[in-house]
């Protein structure tokens, strides 16, 4: 008796160890703001007028997510995140590309250890981890429309991934991912690669990042997802549809951090030559070229200034030719580590293409934000951290 009684103890103790090794953590963002918008089309479609409103996801999208750890010895971790967006304006799910995406923002699971770590499932490229170099780093949504909801700096997700990120070397961290189309009888449908990594040196911070990507019945890439019906092109099932190279770096000098980056995006399938203006926008263009400067500037440890100038050229495939330009000014308060007050003024200018505006969606589309060659908005919100 007493030796089942202390079998008992022993299986117990062990029990409660590996209960302590295991984590789960619940997180989330909360953001919400007023909006002013100048020349935003109207209802109708048949002209143009100033919009307030309360928008959600203004510097980052809301969301909440799970994450956890369990530590399996030997340096050995398994770890999964599953993470879903929201508009905490309405209460609604954050899916424009596709229906009942639960996981919209992150769905994966692993191992990590020694040799870094390997993921499985729905995931971001690594265009989003050197985008703290930018201005998105800063701006986050905000420098969206124009550019960098295209060049991926925003976070856009591939399906059926394999990731790999090595442990950080001397400050260089590298990473790899293959998305499977998953098209039965043909392989490179729908396949997508990245190749990544970033060095990090005290105050210098430098990111490269090359993602491609093809069309498929079921395209891992979901930038390229036809409509909202989650589905591909199967019309052009193993075509190259989408290429990204981006270059990042920043310096921080005392209180202030400065910064540049340039995209260049290639959208081989848009092989039209749009001539009306409403149809000349970045989701159309055959090659965008994306430049941008910014910079930070903590006037006090709680008080940050906000300034980026993003530009983007367009290729219509033709002679016809266009050009986006944002200029972006902004102050972040923080109230805590968790709570920060936020106001934000932006202007975009087009010339010889659609404007987007300040706040279109995320394929450039000019009916969202203004039909002028100008328009201006101005941001004032609250984002809590939990």
């Amino acid at each position: 008796m007493k030796k089942s009684m202390l079998a008992l103890a022993v299986l117990g103790a062990f029990a409660g160890a590996a209960q302590a090794q295991s984590s789960v953590t619940i997180y989330g963002i909360v953001d919400t703001g007023v909006v002013y918008t100048s020349k935003a089309v109207n209802a109708t479609g048949t002209g143009t007028g100033s919009k307030f409103g309360i928008n959600s996801g203004i510097m980052q999208g809301s969301r909440i997510g799970f994450k956890g750890a369990e530590d399996l010895g030997g340096g050995l971790k398994a770890v999964f995140n599953l993470e879903t967006g929201f508009k905490n304006d309405t209460g609604a799910l954050d899916d424009s590309k596709t229906s009942n995406t639960l996981f919209r923002r992150k769905s994966v699971v692993g191992l990590a250890g020694n040799f870094g770590t390997v993921l499985l499932g729905r995931n971001t490229d690594y265009a989003d981890v050197i985008s703290s170099y930018t201005s998105v780093g800063d701006f986050f949504g905000v420098t969206g429309a124009v550019g960098h909801n295209l060049d991926r700096l925003e976070g856009t997700r591939t399906n059926n991934a394999v990731t790999y990120t090595t442990n950080s070397i001397a400050g260089f961290t590298g990473n790899l991912m293959y998305g499977f189309g998953e098209q039965a009888g043909q392989t490179s449908a729908g396949q997508a690669f990245n190749i990544g990594g970033k060095y990090d040196n005290g105050p210098l911070g430098l990111g490269l990042n090359y993602y491609q990507s093809k069309q498929g019945a079921t395209p891992a890439d979901t930038s390229i997802l036809v409509g909202t019906t989650g589905a591909g092109d199967v019309t052009q099932s193993g075509n190259s549809a989408f290429k990204v190279l981006t270059l990042a770096a920043s310096y921080q000098f005392g209180a202030a951090r400065v910064y540049g980056n340039y995209s260049r995006v290639k959208q081989d399938l848009n092989t039209g030559s749009p001539t009306a203006l409403a149809s000349k926008t970045l989701a159309s263009a055959n090659k965008v070229d994306i430049y941008e400067i910014g910079t930070a500037y903590s006037l006090t440890p709680s008080l940050k200034l906000l300034g980026a100038v993003t530009h983007s050229r367009a290729d219509f495939n033709s002679s016809a030719k266009g050009k986006l330009t944002q200029i972006s000014l902004g102050t972040d308060y923080f109230l805590s580590k968790r709570t920060d007050l936020y106001a934000f003024v932006a202007n975009i200018r087009a010339s010889d293409m659609a404007n987007s505006g300040v706040f279109g969606d995320a394929t450039g589309n000019a009916a969202i934000g203004g039909a002028d060659a100008s328009q201006t908005a101005v941001a004032v919100g609250i984002r809590h951290k939990f």
